[in-house]
């Protein structure tokens, strides 16, 4: 059996899980944590004390030192380009977080060098890997919403994300890219279509206030080529009290019934815990930590899944299948999609007006 030799480029806040993922898989022999890269020499430091990989500080010097099968990109979404052309031009297989890029042009590039490399491009789309989104998925597909014809998708973060997590380059990026990217691939996976037109409006004013700047939220309307029409609310200034680090769910109309998803209240509940005083819901579905018989930690969830996949697709490359023979999985294809979407949203921010994809 093929065992994937990986090297991560970002281990902050969610690189972490990516470092976890490879880890464990390293113990049933599916995949190896070979390197990681960061450019914060202190978290790398720290990462050392729980996992065991070669630092560094270069992605490029990784690829050029290591015999790595695959990498995956955990950074900051405007550098994700670069890195994956590297990865391309060193005949590495790519996992690289959404969205793939900030630019449709850079996905196009991204996608045509992986394509010409011959090498894997997955994006780490796992909304599409959670088992409530994939059982609507299969209710659709069974024709019980019969056509659908509009929706409603909302995904809303604590204010700390942006204040406390990536206060130096929040105002980089948007609630749009980060949080409404993972839902305009889920309403396209769920309805099976791509998006044609988009209409967008926005607000700023808390995060300004914060010395952050940027978006506080933003509201879009896509219309698919389907005919279907759904509306996403995003933002990430909820209150420091409020339940969960986010909030989020998904609701879809058709002809013959409907189907409602909430992604983030999986009936987990604590109240008045010594780190949050305020009742807390947690979704044990995206993440959740269980130790097996040796005491060592064990992740599951789709947030692991989404991951673990790129490892497993790269080991069947490696026994000899072609690209063509993986069956599904989020490519570079949704990727470019997906930024369409919301890079749409974006200039429709700016005029006003309805912008064509």
């Amino acid at each position: 059996m093929a065992c994937a030799r990986i090297g991560g480029v970002g281990v902050g806040t969610f690189g972490i899980n990516h470092l976890r993922c490879f880890r464990q898989m390293g113990y049933t022999g599916e995949a190896e944590l070979v390197a990681a890269c960061d450019t914060n020499e202190a978290l790398l430091q720290q990462r050392l004390q729980e996992f065991s990989f070669r630092p560094y500080r270069d992605y490029r010097e990784m690829l050029e030192k290591e015999d790595l099968d695959g990498i995956t990109v955990v950074t900051p979404d405007p550098l994700h380009h670069d890195i994956v052309m590297a990865a391309a031009e060193a005949g590495v297989h790519v996992l690289c977080e959404k969205p793939l890029d900030v630019t449709v042009e850079g996905c196009l590039e991204m996608t045509e060098a992986c394509r010409k490399a011959g090498v894997l491009l997955m994006v780490d789309f796992h909304k599409r890997y959670d088992e409530y989104h994939l059982a609507m998925k299969e209710k659709i597909q069974a024709g019980d919403l019969g056509k659908i014809q509009y929706g409603y998708a909302h995904m809303e973060d604590r204010i700390e994300v942006p204040r406390d997590w990536f206060p130096g380059w929040a105002a980089k990026s948007s609630p749009a890219w980060f949080l409404g990217i993972h839902f305009y691939d889920l309403a396209r996976f769920l309805l099976e279509a791509n998006g044609v037109a988009v209409w967008a409006t926005g607000a700023k004013g808390r995060l300004e206030e914060l010395g952050v700047g940027g978006w506080d939220s933003i509201s879009a309307k896509v219309l698919f080529d389907n005919g279907a029409t759904v509306a996403f609310d995003t933002s990430w200034i909820l209150p420091d009290g409020f339940e969960a680090i986010v909030n989020q769910g998904i609701r879809l109309v058709g002809t013959k019934g409907m189907l409602e998803c909430d992604s983030q209240d999986r009936g987990t509940l604590t109240c008045c815990a010594d780190d949050r005083p305020a009742q807390q819901t947690h979704n044990k579905s995206f993440l959740r930590m269980k130790r097996d018989k040796y005491g060592r930690e064990v992740w599951e969830g789709y947030g692991m899944t989404s991951i673990a996949d790129f490892a497993l697709n790269v080991n069947l490359l490696l026994e000899g299948k072609r690209l063509e023979d993986l069956g599904p999985y989020p490519s570079g294809e949704d990727g470019i999609e997906a930024t369409r979407i919301a890079a749409a949203v974006h200039r429709s921010l700016e005029t006003g007006g309805i912008v064509e994809l």
